[in-house]
């Protein structure tokens, strides 16, 4: 039986059931079944897993445990920094550019006890451009951008757990795409150095897993030092006193939702109800709705800041859609780059204040299924949450007829994870969704 959680394969390491070698194992033989049809990673060193797989069994008998990562699979977008291995970020010309040190994120794996795999696939320089990875339910979908590679080797069990990163919508949305869950932390959360900068006002880093507790362990583990409140269970997630009061919103939420995504937050509401969620209507700010073009505006200018010199060398390394938007950012003039930087920083104090009569605000995560493999998807229902820099957790919540993942994201208040990491936690309880393995073999 393939164990699919960071939680359960830590439980069975200590009680001898396993060792990190057979679980280790275990997701190689994953690799072997699915990755020649959803090419999920850019590389797997497994010489040098199975070396730390080995390192890690040794340290267990001697008695050195390092917590419940402690010789966890996980795998590494490639735009992340790991030492020796290449940095490629979907360039052609970087695919040899070694990383000298470790990203910080990388470095608290490590110090953890993590066993890393390899580097999974990244769009180029983590845009828009769909990349050569699948979706493990169904090939001829998009798995969404730009953490492709990270969410499809989490939802084939290729590995327990993954990093990826944000600017827009490229962790909710491929993991809501693929069937996984997924945590963009609050900016600032957790380190980006040693990662490929997309916009820096807006770059975040986050975990993908089977579940919200194995979130709960990876963000505890990669996070910087800071205050955590609350008695934790054996998930490492707080424990609500109560059922949660959340918050719903209509806007582009509405608009913008396909029938089947509708249907699913009818139900989706109806079923936590019945569990003792109150849920209310929400109104969000009125400078709500110029969120997105704004934030694509900063997206590419701080993206132009980064490549524009690079660019103008080496045209040929960037694929259509990040070289327009790089484009739009060497266009834009800097009054109107100061003016969304006003607004971005006016909405992110009204969505504090929006957020402080509810526990969290419970919103679909994507506004379809995933669409045709052409696109890596529309990102509006996450950027609002990029641009404002809340956090935001996504589970699995339903299946469209033909057997496409549907989900939903909870946006918590500023720097409270751990709240909104509970919540989640609560939510994937009483929903109880039907898991499954992606038929794509």
């Amino acid at each position: 039986m393939i164990i699919t959680t960071i939680h359960r394969a830590a439980r069975e390491i200590r009680a001898g059931k396993i060792t990190p070698m057979d679980l280790l194992k275990e997701c190689l033989r994953q690799v072997d079944r699915y990755e020649p049809r959803v090419h999920a990673w850019v590389f797997v060193d497994r010489d040098l897993a199975l070396a730390e797989a080995n390192e890690r069994a040794t340290e267990l008998k001697r008695g050195f445990d390092r917590g419940p990562l402690h010789g966890i699979p996980l795998g590494i977008k490639d735009i992340i920094d790991v030492f020796d291995w290449p940095t490629a970020a979907g360039s052609k010309l970087w695919e040899q550019s070694i990383a000298r040190a470790d990203a910080i994120v990388v470095q608290r794996l490590r110090k953890a006890g993590a066993v890393l795999m390899g580097k999974t696939v990244t769009t180029q320089y983590a845009s828009f451009d769909p990349p050569p990875t699948r979706n493990p339910w169904n090939p001829d979908r998009t798995p969404g951008g730009s953490s492709s590679g990270s969410v499809a080797a989490v939802a084939c069990r290729m590995c327990l757990g993954s990093l990826g990163s944000q600017t827009g919508g490229s962790i909710t949305r491929p993991a809501s795409y693929c069937g996984v869950a997924s945590l963009k932390p609050t900016y600032g959360r957790v380190s980006t150095e040693g990662v490929l900068p997309l916009a820096s006002s807006m770059d975040h880093v986050g975990p993908m897993a089977q579940c919200v507790g194995d979130l709960s362990i990876l963000f505890q583990t990669i996070a910087n030092p800071g205050k955590s409140e609350g008695a934790i269970d054996g998930h490492g997630l707080k424990q609500l006193r109560h059922p949660p009061k959340l918050g719903c919103a209509g806007g582009i939420f509405d608009e913008l939702a396909t029938p089947v995504v509708r249907a699913m937050m009818t139900v989706v509401q109806g079923l936590l109800k019945t569990k003792g969620a109150r849920i209310e209507e929400v109104a969000l700010p009125a400078d709500f709705v110029e969120v997105l073009p704004r934030h694509r505006t900063v997206m590419a200018v701080e993206a132009a800041a980064y490549h524009q010199r690079r660019l103008r060398r080496h045209p040929e390394d960037y694929l259509p859609k990040i070289r327009s938007l790089l484009e739009e950012g060497i266009a834009c003039p800097a009054a109107e780059y100061a003016r969304c930087k006003e607004h971005q920083a006016g909405l992110s104090q009204e969505m504090e204040n929006c957020l402080q009569s509810i526990d969290a605000l419970l919103l679909p995560a994507t506004t379809s299924p995933a669409p045709d493999a052409a696109t890596t998807g529309d990102p509006a229902f996450n950027s609002p949450w990029s641009y404002t820099g809340l956090p935001s957790v996504s589970i699995p919540a339903g299946w469209t007829d033909d057997g496409l993942p549907l989900a939903i994201q909870l946006i918590g208040r500023r720097f409270d994870e751990a709240k909104l990491l509970s919540i989640a936690g609560w939510c994937e309880a009483a929903l109880d969704l039907n898991r499954r393995e992606p038929p794509l073999v």
